[in-house]
């Protein structure tokens, strides 16, 4: 039995030695758990509508989504969406084990999660695309394009299960964003005049 096991973790080892995608990813993601906090600009774009633009503060599991007319703020523990044209938040708790990706969650999602394919490499961009499991609800394929240089994300795009593409560019990187736990936290003072809807 013991032998069974010891072959099938060798197995599943050489198999992510000799997936060249899996490799990018795992670089990728050390690349980004090494900065311990950073933050960065990007434009996104839906099914050739005209582009936005937003910009992400990332600590750990803790994120600050910032785009068009809404803010998101994530503490670890709860979640708390700004919709700043009706000056409404919404409260959630934190779920880690949803399984969906988001923009907040493209540098650290669980590879598990997933099947990789490199589709291209060249002039320093590498291209991976992204298959989600059963257990994904609303995505259906996601693609990275990571810089081999410094392996850090320059464009990825989400196709949802009804065929809606997404496609965000990183316009710029800071990789020390400097922010204490308090900036992940939504705080009423503000945002005065704020209604909250705690849905917890």
């Amino acid at each position: 039995m013991k032998q069974v096991i010891v072959f099938v973790f060798l197995s599943l080892s050489a198999f992510a030695q000799s997936n060249p995608a899996v490799s990018l990813i795992d670089k990728m993601q050390q690349k980004y758990k090494g900065m311990g906090s950073f933050s960065a600009n990007f434009s996104y774009q839906t099914d050739g509508s005209a582009a936005m633009t937003g910009s992400i503060t990332v600590k750990g599991t803790k994120f600050r989504l910032k785009t068009a007319g809404q803010e998101i703020f994530n503490n670890g523990k709860e979640v708390a969406t700004y919709i700043k044209e009706i000056n409404e938040v919404n409260l959630s708790s934190f779920d880690p084990a949803d399984g969906d990706l988001n923009p907040a969650k493209i540098y650290t999602f669980d590879k598990k999660g997933y099947k990789f394919k490199l589709v291209s490499q060249a002039g320093g961009i590498a291209t991976v695309d992204m298959a989600p499991g059963a257990k994904s609800t609303q995505v259906k394929q996601i693609t990275l394009k990571i810089n081999t240089a410094d392996n850090t994300v320059k464009e990825w795009t989400i196709v949802n299960k009804a065929g809606k593409k997404q496609v965000f560019k990183v316009t710029k990187l800071n990789p020390k964003a400097g922010v204490d736990d308090a900036y992940f936290t939504f705080s009423k003072k503000a945002f005065p005049g704020v209604e909250v809807n705690d849905l917890r």
